[in-house]
């Protein structure tokens, strides 16, 4: 994998996995060729972070191909900067997230994003949990953050959870911002 063009050779594989998705692949066993999914391993990524987005792209337009680019973005940067480059052994216990229902200070589904985003961050989701979901991608719209951005402040305060809720408060409670005319 070369770095300087990585999202060019993402790409490449992004629409290699959406054209074998739209053609009948429904399985990410044998989804992408070995070759493939060493170059993801690599950037510390899987054949579930591409099988994922692309299979919610497919079936409901979303995340686009940006969106999966920006975020897989921030999880090499954290397994090439925060990790070496060395994958982790631990996996997330899907069993242990919080329910769908659970919230905090009032916020739902905060509570259940937040081991998700870092167990991306650190290459720790388990196959039968997506980051950027369809329950994520509410959560996310309604609180106007993008996937990434939400990524990288759990980045920056991983092992300080108070202070992500604490941004996701504020942010929930700033006004939305203006477009450009």
């Amino acid at each position: 994998m070369q770095h300087y063009n990585y999202q060019q050779q993402l790409k490449e594989i992004w629409t290699q996995a959406v054209a074998r998705y739209e053609a009948g692949y429904r399985q990410a066993a044998g989804f992408l060729d070995a070759a493939t999914v060493t170059e993801l391993a690599q950037l510390g990524l899987t054949i579930m972070d591409v099988f994922d987005y692309a299979e919610d792209y497919v079936s409901g337009g979303e995340p686009d191909f940006e969106t999966f680019l920006l975020v897989h973005a921030v999880r090499r940067d954290y397994f090439l900067h925060q990790q070496g480059g060395r994958h982790s052994e631990q996996r997330l216990d899907p069993t242990s997230l919080p329910a769908k229902s659970d919230a905090v200070r009032g916020i739902a589904w905060l509570p259940r994003i937040l081991p998700k985003a870092i167990a991306k961050l650190r290459g720790e989701l388990p196959p039968e949990i997506m980051y950027g979901c369809g329950g994520d991608r509410r959560f996310l719209k309604t609180h106007n953050i993008h996937p990434a951005e939400f990524l990288r402040i759990t980045w920056a305060y991983e092992n300080e959870p108070e202070r992500i809720i604490d941004w996701v408060e504020a942010r929930r409670a700033a006004p939305a911002s203006k477009t450009l005319p």
